[in-house]
């Protein structure tokens, strides 16, 4: 199957011109073989732009977890090529990509996935500790990021002390500490309530949306639409409807 090359990486935007996080092109995925085998994704074309938070949206079932997943290298595609801040994810494997998803990618998930041992500044030093840093210094940098999501006075907190929406700004920190280029959000706002959903997405715009770091969100809550710079639409495995910010439409169906 013939692609497009992907684009060269690029450290900084230039003036009026966002650079390229991530870029797929042809990317299918299956699961099973013959009759069994199911098309997840089907030839998806899309890109993701630092500086930006690139919502992901569409019904249960559409293909936005599996296509996340294979972005940040958790699945190998079936056919097709994603380049992830300038590199070919096909060529990496094993300990180099274990180690290039460690320092580049952060990840929020739907459920917190907190140590109950440990506390709030714990938690959020884990992947600097996985790393080899020591743990006065991951500690420090963790409470660090804590302080920056409004959690710096509930660093020495358990879990079980803080409320669902704390719980989420703990992940969000953890997702942060090491400074990824990075950040895949699968869900962060479904089990939380309006209010507290909001303050999330705030943060993640606050916090993660900087010049040099992509951020992409897998969402179906529509009450959080208004916080994407540009909110992709996927329907039975295709992307089906860019809009940005402004309400025009890129793209279409493929």
């Amino acid at each position: 199957m013939s692609v497009a090359t992907l684009p060269e990486p690029q450290a900084e935007a230039t003036a009026g011109q966002l650079s390229v996080a991530m870029s797929c092109r042809g990317l299918t995925k299956a699961f099973g073989e013959g009759d069994a085998c199911v098309m997840a994704l089907r030839g998806v074309d899309m890109e993701v732009f630092a500086g930006q938070m690139t919502l992901l949206v569409g019904e249960s079932g559409c293909g936005k977890t599996t296509l996340i997943s294979v972005i940040a290298g958790l699945l190998d595609p079936t056919e097709g090529e994603v380049g992830v801040l300038g590199h070919d994810l096909r060529k990496l494997r094993g300990s180099r990509l274990v180690n290039f998803r460690g320092k580049n990618i952060g990840f929020v998930f739907q459920q917190y996935n907190l140590l109950p041992a440990l506390n709030a500044a714990e938690n959020a030093a884990v992947p600097l500790l996985i790393a080899g840093v020591r743990r006065s210094e991951a500690v420090a940098r963790a409470t660090k990021i804590l302080d920056a999501v409004g959690l710096g006075s509930r660093a020495h907190s358990l879990p079980s002390q803080l409320s669902g929406g704390q719980q989420q700004r703990v992940a969000i920190a953890r997702a942060l500490v090491h400074e990824p280029k990075l950040l895949v959000c699968d869900e962060p706002t479904a089990a939380l309530d309006a209010q507290s959903g909001k303050t999330v997405m705030q943060l993640l715009r606050k916090v993660a949306v900087q010049p040099g770091r992509a951020v992409i969100v897998v969402t179906h809550d529509s009450r959080v639409f208004g916080f994407g710079d540009r909110i992709v639409h996927m329907s039975d495995g295709r992307i089906i409807k860019v809009e940005t910010p402004e309400g025009r439409e890129a793209g279409g169906e493929r």
